[in-house]
């Protein structure tokens, strides 16, 4: 038994004849009697009597007809389900963050949330690296990243640039609002990314377009204990300016970094190559686009 064939039965029932069913469903009566038949011999038990001009139902017919008003409601719940799925309304958004994040992520999710109400999220946050592992891997669709990183298996939609601070204790010496490259290489960094990683290469790679070594005291990707540390006055640190926005409230002095544009950090949303992305993921990167 199929669904075409619950369908019939259910017309057949409502109508109690099978000339009016014939009529509801556009077919003729013929077919339509030999559905009843065809179901009738593969379940065993006759489903309908006649009873003068109508047909009654029995007690087998009430059963399947519960039934079947069940399955064919919630075949077109899960076709209507999936279409939404399928035109973006609903399912859900998976999506990677990078650790310093982006400043104003929030906003184009609630912006997201309100075109788009019945989607739910998965929201990762970790290193642009292992995001992008992430992503190779199908355990997430998007990820907004920190570049540079290699790319290639990669789809990237640029979207800022941002400039870096030096930024130290309350108690540290104040300096003007800019500071060059060269007037901070004395002072002992704590880098705010491993090494090997985007934030912490173009540090390093600044320093060394003006031939110059970084005084290096180690690293710290747990950013709210690199800020405590650095209010402890027991490092500076370089960071990009999304992180001050986000970690407002630490006692520190901020100070951007002159003489060396090129020190700014490249965000991007980046999703697999030649890989099918789902209706949420392609509205999503739609409304970061106009965004």
């Amino acid at each position: 038994m199929d669904i075409r064939q619950l369908r019939y039965f259910i017309a057949i029932v409502e109508e109690r004849k099978i000339s009016a069913a014939a009529k509801r469903l556009h077919m003729s009566q013929p077919p339509l009697s030999q559905q009843l038949q065809a179901m009738e011999k593969e379940l065993g038990s006759k489903l309908v009597e006649r009873s003068g001009k109508y047909l009654e139902v029995t007690e087998a017919g009430s059963t399947l007809y519960k039934n079947a008003l069940e399955i064919t409601q919630l075949m077109e719940e899960t076709k209507s389900e999936v279409m939404e799925v399928g035109r973006g309304l609903n399912g859900k958004l998976t999506i990677g963050v990078n650790t310093f994040s982006v400043n104003g992520l929030p906003k184009v999710f609630k912006h997201f949330q309100k075109k788009y109400p019945n989607i739910t999220y998965k929201i990762q946050q970790n290193e642009s690296s292992h995001l992008c592992q992430l992503v190779r891997d199908r355990m997430i669709e998007l990820a907004i990243i920190r570049l540079p990183l290699p790319l290639d298996d990669f789809s990237v939609l640029h979207l800022c640039n941002e400039p870096f601070y030096f930024i130290t204790s309350k108690d540290h010496p104040s300096f003007n609002e800019e500071i060059s490259l060269t007037e901070i290489q004395p002072y002992p960094l704590l880098f705010p990314s491993t090494e090997g990683l985007g934030v912490h290469y173009l540090i390093l790679e600044a320093f060394s377009r003006i031939k110059l070594q970084p005084t290096i005291v180690g690293e710290c990707s747990d950013i709210s204990l690199l800020l405590d540390l650095v209010t402890a006055d027991f490092a500076a640190s370089i960071v990009p300016e999304t992180l001050l926005h986000r970690f407002q409230g630490y006692p520190i002095n901020a100070y951007r970094i002159s003489g060396t544009t090129d020190l700014t950090g490249s965000v991007g949303l980046i999703w697999l190559k030649d890989h099918s992305l789902s209706k949420a993921a392609q509205n999503f990167i739609e409304l970061i686009q106009n965004v």
